[in-house]
């Protein structure tokens, strides 16, 4: 888009968002109206999860109507820019909370139990537990183990790692992609909110491995860490954003 008409659609939201905020739901359903190509390819990122596409863009469309209502000019960016973590959220609750596949809070505990019994004992151990061992140290049959697990896996991300070291790659990289200029746009936005609740350590190590591209062992040098501490710290950074993304 020309920057001319970028900056005359920027002008058009700040003014529709204005009287909005008025109580004017004509310039609502215009905001909304103006935007939906944004919503849409949003909701793009989430079809085919047991949720019609149309239900999807609706749910998309309530994210962008509370961006509107909280938007604060002073936040010099764009109305997009901070739609798109809004309405990428109001989508992911709408799944989780609301979606065909339900969780019950009896399995969501046995989840929480399983996942830190697994986190301690890769702490202790240095590898992940068996099923087996699982169900011995939580009490839970390994039916109950694999049940709990699998309803408690976010969806994998775009930016998930696959493989080891540096030999890893994403399952962006590895799909085939037919997305457009603006999908990409969304996906970096969404990334870099994920990235910033990342503690510091953690963005310094994204920082290094995945922008500057050094080697695990690198990164640990500059950091002051070892390798192995890398290795560790990257697995909980993948688990975080998958959670975000």
């Amino acid at each position: 888009m020309p920057i001319t008409e970028e900056k005359q659609k920027g002008e058009k939201n700040l003014e529709l968002i204005r009287k909005a905020k008025n109580g004017d739901k004509n310039a609502m359903e215009e905001l909304i109206s103006e935007n939906i190509g944004l919503v849409k390819n949003i909701a793009r990122r989430f079809f085919g999860r047991g949720v019609e596409y149309e239900d999807i863009v609706q749910i998309g469309s309530i994210g962008m109507i509370k961006a509107a209502k909280s938007f604060d000019e002073s936040y010099n960016t764009v109305f997009s820019t901070y739609a798109v973590p809004l309405i990428i959220g109001e989508i992911r609750r709408f799944l989780r909370d609301d979606g065909i596949i339900k969780v019950s809070r009896d399995v969501r505990k046995k989840g929480s139990v399983i996942l830190h019994a697994k986190e301690e004992f890769e702490k202790e151990h240095q590898r992940e537990p068996k099923i087996s061992e699982l169900a011995a140290i939580c009490g839970y049959s390994e039916e109950e183990i694999v049940y709990a697990l699998d309803a408690s896996s976010p969806v994998s991300s775009l930016q998930e790692s696959i493989g080891n070291g540096d030999n890893s790659a994403t399952i962006e990289e590895m799909t085939a992609s037919d997305s457009n200029e603006i999908e990409s746009v969304i996906d970096n936005i969404a990334l870099r909110e994920a990235i910033s609740h990342l503690n510091e350590t953690q963005q310094k190590i994204v920082h290094l491995r995945f922008f500057k591209e050094l080697s695990q062992q690198q990164t640990a040098d500059i950091l002051g860490l070892t390798q192995v501490k890398i290795s560790r710290e990257e697995k909980k950074i993948f688990a975080l954003l998958r959670k975000e993304l």
